[in-house]
């Protein structure tokens, strides 16, 4: 790695951010943890609300390509990243109330993230839902008026035909990143399912699987989400530059020990 390049971002890489920790309440007064992050000493030009995999098979706010986007995205391209804890879920940063409700009370959750987002003033979110978290987007994001939409592994297990077809009442973006290898609902299955919503646009994650395991998945995932957020940007390059380092801060590392 050259001095001009910077360091490598690695799987457990943390880039500078104005990180701040989230209590979002409820319609139905459920108080959820979360954790914004914010570009740091800079507005956020786009807004990313994430949703995560399915809470009774150990999904929260710390999934790996949810804390990985929180990690990078706010430095990389000046996206701020929410996330949070549903209803009854639990994670380091700790538990929501409530319980789980399989993707009907969620969608509460989801608009509490989202109201938190338009009462701090920052851009209308994309709406990023991941398995679980994507039937939470798809049967609830329609009348939160997202800036757009990116269905991470979807399942479609909660989510019926006419919630689906709602979202040709709305002109925002539909992107469905789809694992070539998935678990449950493999690309040609979701071309098929998506079939009544001609703009959903299926991204093939070519070798991957539902979890998107491995750094060059990671970096698949974040690319393309970077690319429909922040279009105007160069493809992301992963490292940090060493004179963004001296100016804003070093890459800290994650560990668990």
């Amino acid at each position: 790695m050259t001095e001009e390049a910077g360091e490598e971002i690695r799987a457990g890489s943390i880039l500078p951010a104005d990180r701040r920790a989230l209590r979002l309440v409820t319609s139905d007064g459920l108080t959820l943890v979360g954790e914004a992050a914010l570009p740091q000493g800079r507005p956020a030009r786009a807004t990313l609300v994430c949703a995560h995999p399915l809470p009774t098979h150990g999904g929260m706010m710390d999934s790996h390509v949810l804390r990985k986007a929180a990690w990078r995205l706010p430095a990389l391209a000046d996206i701020a990243v929410i996330r949070f804890n549903s209803r009854g879920t639990s994670s380091a940063a700790g538990t929501s109330e409530g319980s789980f409700d399989a993707s009907d009370g969620e969608g509460r959750d989801l608009a509490a993230a989202v109201a938190w987002v338009r009462d701090q003033g920052l851009p209308d979110p994309w709406l990023l839902g991941w398995s679980f978290g994507s039937d939470v987007v798809l049967r609830h994001g329609v009348p939160l008026d997202p800036a757009g939409v990116i269905a991470l592994s979807p399942p479609l297990r909660y989510t019926s035909e006419d919630e689906l077809m709602r979202w040709n009442d709305v002109a925002c973006p539909v992107v469905c990143l789809v694992p070539e290898n998935d678990d449950y609902v493999r690309p040609d299955a979701a071309r098929e399912r998506f079939a009544g919503v001609p703009r959903a646009e299926i991204v093939v994650g070519e070798g991957m699987g539902h979890l998107w395991v491995g750094e060059p998945a990671v970096r698949t995932v974040l690319g393309e989400v970077a690319a429909r957020m922040r279009p105007e940007l160069p493809p992301l390059e992963w490292h940090w530059p060493d004179d963004r380092a001296r100016a804003e801060g070093a890459m800290e590392r994650w560990s668990d020990l």
